[in-house]
Order: C-alpha cells, then sequence, then structure tokens
C-alpha cells in the first residue's frame, strides 16, 4: 500500500470515493456527511493545494485524508493542550466501504502523523461525528485525547475535537 499526494486528474475518483462513503454512513445511521459536503469545491481546492493523499488500487482512489493547518472558527472555543506549538489538521479522512477493516485508515492516520512532524508541527487536531463509534473508537486507539466538542450548522450531533501532541 502506497500513499501519496493525489494529483487534479484524481478529482472525479475522489469524488466517487467520497460519495461511496457517505452512502455508506447514511445506511448505518451517521449522518455526518451529505450532498453538500464534502463537495467538488472542497475537493478541488483540497487536490490545489497539495494537501490530500491517498491510497489507489487499479487507478481508482480508495482511501484518502486531508492533511494542512486549516483549523475551523469553532476550534477557538477547544481546550487544546498544545497552545505554543503549530498544529495541523487531519480532514475527511475516508475508506471506500469495500476496503474497510483492513487497516487502511490506521495507515492513513500514521501517514498523517508522520508527514505533519515534517512540516515541522508539534500536534495533530481534528473532530469526528459524535455518532461515528468506528472513528471514535480508532482515534482513541490511537492515542487521541478528547478535548472538546464543537457544533456545525445543519449539523444535529456534536462533532467530538481531539488533538495528539506529537
Amino acid at each position: 500500500m502506497h500513499i501519496a499526494a493525489l494529483q487534479r486528474q484524481d478529482h472525479k475518483s475522489v469524488m466517487h470515493l467520497y460519495k461511496a462513503v457517505t452512502s455508506h454512513l447514511k445506511e448505518n445511521g451517521i449522518y455526518q456527511w451529505d450532498r453538500f459536503y464534502p463537495n467538488r469545491f472542497v475537493i478541488h481546492n483540497d487536490l490545489k493545494n497539495g494537501c490530500l493523499f491517498g491510497v489507489k488500487q487499479d487507478g481508482a482512489v480508495i482511501a484518502a485524508v486531508v492533511v494542512d493547518e486549516k483549523q475551523s472558527s469553532k476550534y477557538l472555543q477547544v481546550n487544546w493542550q498544545d497552545r505554543q506549538g503549530k498544529a495541523a489538521c487531519i480532514h475527511r479522512l475516508a475508506v471506500h466501504p469495500d476496503y474497510q477493516g483492513m487497516g487502511l485508515g490506521k495507515k492513513l492516520l500514521q501517514f498523517a502523523e508522520q508527514y505533519t512532524l515534517t512540516q515541522g508541527c508539534s500536534s495533530i487536531r481534528l473532530d469526528v461525528y459524535s455518532a461515528n463509534e468506528t472513528a471514535l473508537a480508532m482515534y482513541t486507539r490511537a492515542g487521541y485525547m478528547h478535548t472538546g466538542a464543537v457544533q456545525f450548522p445543519f449539523r444535529s450531533t456534536p462533532y467530538y475535537c481531539f488533538e495528539k501532541i506529537l
């Protein structure tokens, strides 16, 4: 398995990945994503900014993660441990339903941690839909600490914030 920066020509494949994951989440009663998010404009910007990394199989993107330093303004209310260092953020970590349970999420997370260290970051922050028990368990097992919760517009369920000091 090779994780690499995805390119603009991967846009369509990335969109297929997120649509498959969104459908799978909904089938399991998890409404963290919908037809409005993640959308083609968000994905286009991720690709343009070089912060979208993924795994391909037979030319199709089967897993992806965004790693950058962009933080929601909602993060200002969170009690982060790392207040002096440089924080990276993980966004939109997704594994195609056909490939879940094979350790790809864990591998993407480990990649993100190593990548942020090369960028001079001292911590990683993220938010997780609080009803997504699988994702919550993955981040907890990986040593991320729950630091608070934020509420996003048009979402009835809060997102839990997590942080890991590197």
